[in-house]
């Protein structure tokens, strides 16, 4: 009998001991043994020089052109020294990206103050372990042909117009078992000098 009261303690204290460990709140978002990690994202300044910022210029030698972004990302597994160790299958394909656009004062009307959120497709494979980087549009040509940034190229609205982009990357692992990750990049869009 006694021997049995050891036996279930141990099993409830084994129990209790792997259920502390398996509450992870990052595991809550997704099944996938793989992270997606955003170590920077990168714009350009005024002069072309790469920054942790973007100055977008809204017209340039009378043409509008897209901005782009270089995003740095890495994957790891969640567990950081996996009992098995690494697969291929922790290995993560990036396949989509969204931008959005807010400012600081609260004004975020899409198409009014902000430029409009957009979606692109991306096809970057990012092996566990190691990182890549990769080039992204951040500032679409038509958003400088679109209120409210073609204000700023006929000099009708103030001079700069300070938003955060929010960039939502998206992917999955080889399993097919989803991944996210998010980073931010201020962009400040003005008719700059050419």
């Amino acid at each position: 009998m006694r021997n049995l009261k050891k036996l279930l303690s141990l099993s409830l204290l084994l129990t209790a001991a792997f259920l502390l460990n398996s509450c992870n709140p990052i595991e809550d978002d997704s099944k996938s043994s793989s992270l997606l990690i955003i170590e920077s994202i990168l714009g350009q300044d005024a002069e072309g020089a790469e920054a942790n910022y973007l100055q977008s210029d809204v017209l340039k030698e009378d043409s509008v052109f897209a901005d782009v972004a270089v995003a740095n990302v890495r994957a790891a597994t969640l567990d950081p020294v996996p009992l098995l160790g690494a697969s291929q299958y922790n290995d993560i394909m990036l396949t989509r990206y969204t931008v959005s656009y807010s400012r600081t004062d609260g004004k975020n009307t899409p198409g009014v103050d902000v430029p409009y959120p957009f979606e692109g497709s991306l096809s970057a494979l990012i092996k566990v372990g190691s990182a890549t980087s990769f080039g992204f549009v951040v500032v679409r040509e038509v958003a400088k042909l679109e209120l409210p940034l073609i204000r700023l190229a006929d000099g009708g609205a103030e001079g700069v117009l300070t938003c955060t982009a929010k960039i939502d990357l998206y992917g999955h692992d080889l399993t097919n078992n989803n991944v996210k990750a998010t980073g931010y990049l201020t962009v400040h869009f003005a008719n700059y000098v050419d």
